[in-house]
């Protein structure tokens, strides 16, 4: 990569940081492994959250939630399975986003906030097909 010519040398030294990879990773899974330990330690909370979306049983859903926060986590960051955890967070992030920023149900203020959080969500959605996507091409490579 630093051999692009539309890329300055300080940023391309930045990129080609040997630990930017997994550094990018970890950042990209943190609020899902931070997510994930909370509910794991708050079961209760995790279940209240799950039903206060209309999801049901919360029980059950809070368990895949976290099941699938830590262990996509996980994949994630040790790069292995990448497509596996990060197509998971995925789902579970699209879940979550349909479920709790139905901004076409919403007016005003509240409509402004949850179609902000819905393409940030989305947002989230494509880092995590992008981190699938150089994972497997680094593998190949």
């Amino acid at each position: 990569m630093a051999g692009m010519s539309d890329t300055p040398r300080p940023i391309a030294a930045v990129l080609d940081w040997r630990w930017l990879w997994h550094a990018a990773r970890v950042a990209l899974v943190s609020a899902y492994l931070i997510g994930g330990v909370q509910k794991f330690m708050d079961f209760p909370s995790a279940i209240a959250e799950q039903a206060h979306f209309g999801l049901e049983p919360a029980a059950l859903w809070a368990a895949a939630a976290i099941a699938v926060e830590l262990i996509g986590s996980v994949l994630v960051i040790a790069n292995r399975f990448v497509w596996l955890g990060a197509g998971a967070l995925g789902v579970l992030t699209l879940v979550a986003m349909l479920a709790a920023n139905d901004f076409w149900h919403m007016s005003g203020h509240d409509r402004f906030m949850a179609l902000n959080a819905f393409f940030e969500h989305l947002g989230l959605i494509a880092g995590l097909v992008l981190v699938s996507i150089i994972s497997r091409r680094t593998h190949r490579a």
